[in-house]
């Protein structure tokens, strides 16, 4: 397999999309391609079928923000808190695959992750559609046949 990432912005689809082809050795690339597409953001939902990779991905996005400590997903936990060594900012972690409905997400008090500035990685988002912010940033894994991914984002 060649081991050339590549990427295209806007060239292809949606307006405002941009992609990254992820190739296995290049991982770390891919994240810190992610970095600088995030602008402002603060909030990124993260789509992709089981095991399609978007633990590993958030992983290694989390590795290049300075994350030191181990990052694990949150699956039981539904939150996971990190910190950043290089900036000292927090970062959260979600996964709603156990959640049933926005409703039983409710309690967890998300408005108080998703508005306080600090960055938010949520993996199985459309469990709780309808608790994200208008501006989250949509974040698309796809498995293709050679075991590459396709990182979309819009």
């Amino acid at each position: 397999m060649d081991d050339r990432s590549t990427y295209t912005d806007g060239a292809e689809g949606r307006e405002g999309e941009a992609r990254f082809l992820i190739l296995r050795s290049q991982l770390k690339e891919a994240a810190g391609w992610f970095l600088t597409k995030m602008g402002r953001h603060r909030v990124f939902a993260f789509h992709g079928e089981m095991g399609a990779g978007k633990t590993t991905f958030i992983k290694a996005v989390c590795r290049e923000l300075g994350v030191r400590e181990v990052i694990n997903s949150p699956t039981f936990a539904i939150i996971n808190e990190y910190w950043s060594e290089t900036s000292g900012d927090p970062i959260y972690h979600f996964d709603f695959y156990r959640i049933h409905s926005p409703d039983e997400a409710g309690d967890l008090g998300l408005p108080d992750y998703f508005y306080s500035g600090a960055l938010c990685f949520i993996e199985w988002p459309e469990k709780i559609e309808t608790c994200l912010p208008e501006d989250a940033v949509h974040v698309f894994i796809c498995e293709n046949r050679d075991g590459s991914r396709t990182l979309t984002l819009y």
